[in-house]
């Protein structure tokens, strides 16, 4: 099935990553256990929180990384900016993706999304993924936040570098876009 190749090469290629790349000073396993983990990226980003807070919501298709979508184009990515609101992705034919839910939006502060991103899907588990933005002399910091419990056979902390790796990159892609408008990852630290 295309989506378990998906899936399995999402997960192969982040370990890849993990395994040949630096990672970043401010990104972090916090805890990884059998029934789930947390990761934690901080990065500043030289924009306002204003801009970086529209880039983060309404340019999601311009700076997520393709690779990592089950249509392979970014621009089927949407966030609808409510309580209730769709991370969705379109696919051919009138199908679609729910990654996740908005569950909280603190415009130009907080966003908050609930759900199992990408091939996290398949398993029992449930994810929450917070955005925090707060000003910076220069720009902006921005955390991520990923927490992931539920049941996965074989337990779920060998996902916790693979999943840290492939958020962080998708965070320094939004970095590269808010700032120059090229979503090109930037290089970790």
């Amino acid at each position: 099935m295309k989506r378990d190749r998906w899936a399995m090469a999402v997960l192969l290629a982040g370990a890849g990553v993990v395994s040949l790349s630096p990672r970043p000073a401010a990104a972090e396993v916090v805890e990884a256990t059998p029934g789930g983990f947390v990761t934690k990226t901080t990065l500043t980003i030289a924009v306002s929180r204003a801009k970086l807070y529209d880039a983060l919501v309404h340019a999601v298709g311009r700076w997520w990384d393709p690779a990592h979508t089950y249509s392979g184009d970014a621009k089927n990515l949407s966030i609808d900016m409510r309580p209730g609101g769709c991370f969705c992705e379109t696919l051919p034919n009138q199908g679609g993706v729910q990654h996740g839910v908005v569950v909280l939006v603190i415009p130009g502060k907080t966003l908050r999304i609930r759900g199992a991103i990408g091939p996290l899907q398949q398993d029992g588990l449930a994810g929450s993924l917070t955005f925090e933005l707060a000003d910076r002399e220069g720009g902006t910091d921005v955390t991520m936040t990923y927490s992931v419990g539920g049941y996965r056979q074989g337990g779920v902390q060998a996902l916790a570098p693979v999943v840290d790796s492939v958020l962080g990159g998708q965070l320094r892609r939004l970095k590269g876009f808010a700032e120059t408008g090229t979503p090109a990852a930037t290089p970790a630290p």
